[in-house]
């Protein structure tokens, strides 16, 4: 059978039998992969720790019939017990690791990769508040999938900006001509906010007010669940307490 070596990311387990586990993991070559480590859950398996969610590892693996076989890990990225320790950083993770298995899918999807390994790394290394770095990976990670937001200028007629009606359904903000009646209308301040995070500028994003980042969450969440359609459920656990 084919042996392949990747790096990848560990998005979930699932416990298999006594002793092993199913693994769905994100690689850096192979896009998202499904794989069984053998007898992983005894104490004395020299690599389970390495195959916890959150955790970054070099992996040795050989192609089986429905699912791959992990043989070696090697840690790369420790991150999980850093994160774990942390509820606003353990509930962002979550959230985040759901949205990279939501978009991602057997090809290789390099930028989806390293830029989930970028935010746990972020994460476990208190850098940002936790809130900030989920709300600036799912904007980014929906624009490498192809669901871009604007936040300048107008999503559907694609008149120059600034303009400040927000219409999630459609992909950002709106000019007045094309805004519905009704519709929601976003400060200044919230706008700046989320086109900093699209574009990982953290000196203004560190730099937000409390009731403007928690204004900004509100519409990342809110066009999160409407491009992934079935929602992510562990959004909804989110804590948007300060971590830092």
């Amino acid at each position: 059978m084919p042996v392949y070596r990747d790096e990848a990311v560990v998005l979930r387990t699932h416990k298999l039998g006594e002793a092993d586990r199913i693994v769905t993991l994100l690689t850096r070559q192979h896009g998202k992969v499904r794989a069984v480590a053998k007898g992983v859950r005894r104490t004395a398996s020299k690599f389970g720790s390495r195959l916890e969610p959150f955790m970054v590892a070099d992996l040795q693996l050989y192609e089986g019939r429905t699912l791959d076989v992990i043989t070696q890990a090697e840690t790369l990225g420790a991150y999980g017990a850093l994160i774990a320790e942390d509820y606003p950083s353990y509930t962002a993770a979550t959230a985040m690791v759901e949205t990279a298995d939501r978009l991602t899918e057997s090809e290789g999807s390099l930028q989806q990769y390293l830029l989930l390994v970028g935010a746990l790394r972020s994460l476990s290394r208190r850098e940002h508040n936790a809130s900030l770095t989920l709300d600036s990976y799912l904007l980014r990670a929906l624009s490498m999938a192809g669901w871009a937001p604007s936040f300048h200028d107008c999503a559907r007629c694609g008149l120059v900006g600034p303009h400040d009606h927000m219409i999630v359904q459609v992909g950002g903000v709106v000019c007045a001509d094309c805004a519905p009646p009704g519709s929601p209308r976003l400060d200044t301040e919230t706008i700046g906010l989320l086109g900093a995070l699209l574009e990982g500028n953290w000196a203004v994003a560190d730099a937000a007010p409390e009731n403007t980042a928690a204004r900004a969450s509100g519409v990342v969440s809110a066009y999160t669940q409407w491009h992934l359609e079935r929602g992510l459920r562990s959004l909804s656990h989110v804590s948007r307490e300060s971590s830092v």
